[in-house]
């Protein structure tokens, strides 16, 4: 005799799916994206303001420029030594003493800013204008002169150097 089972279904639960995969902690890779979206931000913001910085100053030199032109029109020697001020003003990230130097020396500390030989030579005829009130005076070519200068000078930048005492 054999028995057989009883051929009632057997009573199985539907498949219980395990729950979806929480969204945080992200993966390692959305971390690492994170981190170089951050750091292209973050230079992108550093790259704008420099060049914000540097667009700002040159405006407002150019201005200064032209407000010392205004004012001096008439007056030449007035107009070169305000030019020379400002180039000694600029010149004191250079050489601690800028506001000393004549002559020579002052010629070496503008030599500092890689600029040519004759932007050089103008920029020197400005202290001969100064104390010598009917020098020859080209006031273009001075406010040119003055402007490259500048320019060269804040793009290179040298740290001022301590003099040992």
């Amino acid at each position: 005799m054999s028995m057989q089972l009883p051929q009632e279904p057997l009573p199985l639960r539907d498949i219980h799916l395990p729950p979806n995969p929480s969204w945080w902690p992200p993966a390692p890779g959305w971390w690492v994206l994170l981190a170089v979206v951050c750091g292209a931000l973050m230079a992108g913001y550093l790259l704008y303001r420099r060049a914000r910085r540097a667009r700002l100053w040159r405006a407002r030199v150019l201005t200064e420029i032209r407000q010392l032109a205004d004012r001096h029109a008439h007056d030449d020697v007035a107009y070169a030594t305000s030019l020379h001020q400002l180039l000694r003003r600029a010149a004191w990230r250079y050489a601690a003493d800028a506001h000393h130097l004549q002559g020579d020396p002052w010629r070496q500390t503008l030599a500092q800013v890689p600029v040519d030989d004759a932007t050089l030579d103008t920029l020197m005829t400005l202290e001969a204008r100064m104390y010598q009130p009917y020098a020859t005076f080209d006031r273009t070519a001075i406010e040119g002169a003055v402007h490259r200068w500048l320019q060269a000078a804040w793009r290179h930048v040298k740290p001022l150097e301590k003099s040992h005492a």
